[in-house]
């Protein structure tokens, strides 16, 4: 007999029907509170991040703060690089490298120095040259400016007007202000001068001892491709600049025999002025170089300075196409364009330093790059050398268009 509901027995429950979601159960309280709960590796990721941004924010203040540092150690580290061959000449022959790198550096102070006292005296001389002339420059402009315009002008009439002007005393105003600006500037510049010289003395007297560092770190196939691209960049670093320094040697006694065939007074410093500012300042040193001894030509006579401009551009044409190629061939051997592009990029990088070690650095990083780039032989066809043939009863650019049209049927004319 089958259980009912008056047995007062418990009933089991009856299955879902078919197709129907069972009634779900309520949770537990602890596991409400386990699903709210922040995630434990939150918290942690949370204090990384901000210690890398924070990290961050430090290092780009600390670069852009020592970014006047990095620059004097950059050139310091090139002007070791130049200097190299010449300590390491004297090394080799018994003398330590510190002694030698303290010879090196007393001759091109020796040098420096030569050249600025040079051209400072001469500066002073032609300033006061041009003081002393200055009533008679006066005299002259003004008895042609009546002459020509017939005004009755007077040299003490414009000595007062000057005198009296507004502009006169608002730049001596500013030029009094700017004194300590022009103070700081040259303080700074000394400073600078300093560190450069100490930076690369320890670059050039250290430099076993600096190359032994670097290679203790890296395994031994890393230490030879650091001793090479080493190599590499003294010797076109050093090419380089001795190079520059041949032709700078070249244009001066060019220009020392120019400007002493026609009179011009100072003659020996001017043709070491051109040589050094043409060379050594990049893109603009020639145009640089010419103005002064211009200036000072035109004070001789006005024809004098036009005769130093023609030569001027004369002797940059014959130095570009036929000194500057067969002199630089083995030392720094890049293409003129690309010079070109790396002295704008130098520039725009690092201002006048990236201007002047762009050439070196480029041809440095194209040596080295040049071992590692396998090149294949070049076929033997015309077009490599920039001629176009079109060979043994080869059809021409019109035959080739033609004879698509050849192979279709014209079409009928109607009558």
């Amino acid at each position: 007999m089958a259980r009912t509901d008056e047995d007062n027995e418990p009933l089991t429950r009856d299955a879902a029907p078919t197709g129907t979601t069972p009634p779900e159960r309520p949770p537990a309280p602890g596991v409400v509170a386990a699903a709210g709960r922040m995630p434990r590796w939150l918290p942690r990721a949370m204090v990384l991040a901000l210690a890398l941004i924070a990290a961050f924010q430090l290092g780009s203040w600390a670069f852009h703060q020592l970014t006047g540092l990095l620059i004097n150690i950059l050139i310091a580290f090139f002007l070791a690089l130049a200097i190299e061959p010449a300590v390491s000449r004297m090394a080799a022959r018994g003398m330590r490298r510190g002694l030698a790198t303290f010879l090196v550096f007393l001759g091109l102070t020796i040098v420096v120095a030569g050249f600025v006292t040079l051209l400072g005296s001469m500066l002073a001389g032609q300033i006061i040259k041009m003081v002393e002339g200055f009533p008679n420059y006066l005299d002259s402009l003004i008895n042609w400016i009546n002459e020509t315009f017939h005004t009755e002008l007077r040299r003490v009439d414009v000595q007062e007007g000057l005198l009296h002007s507004d502009w006169l005393r608002k730049y001596a105003q500013n030029s009094a202000a700017g004194v300590l600006d022009v103070s700081a500037q040259v303080l700074g510049g000394l400073f600078q001068l300093l560190t450069v010289g100490l930076f690369s003395f320890y670059f050039a007297a250290d430099g076993p001892r600096l190359r032994r560092a670097l290679c203790s770190v890296l395994p031994p196939a890393r230490q030879a491709e650091v001793l090479r691209a080493w190599e590499i960049a003294v010797d076109k670093t050093g090419g380089y600049l001795y190079s520059r320094g041949l032709m700078a040697l070249i244009s001066g006694i060019a220009h020392y025999i120019l400007l002493q065939a026609l009179g011009v007074p100072y003659a020996p410093v001017l043709g070491v002025w051109v040589g050094l500012v043409s060379q050594f300042i990049p893109t603009i040193g020639t145009y640089l170089a010419g103005a002064l001894p211009m200036l000072i030509a035109f004070t001789v006579n006005p024809w004098y300075a036009v005769w130093v401009l023609v030569f001027v551009v004369v002797y940059q044409q014959f130095e570009n196409y036929m000194l500057q190629p067969k002199l630089t061939a083995r030392t720094v051997d890049i293409h003129p364009a690309v010079a070109f592009g790396s002295v704008i990029a130098g520039t725009a990088l690092l201002g006048a330093v990236g201007a002047l070690i762009a050439i070196p650095a480029v041809a440095t990083l194209q040596a080295f790059l040049g071992a590692y780039v396998k090149r294949y032989a070049v076929t033997d066809d015309p077009r490599v050398h920039g001629h176009r043939s079109r060979g043994p009863g080869g059809p021409g650019v019109l035959a080739r268009i033609r004879r698509p049209r050849a192979g279709r049927p014209e079409p009928e004319q109607s009558s």
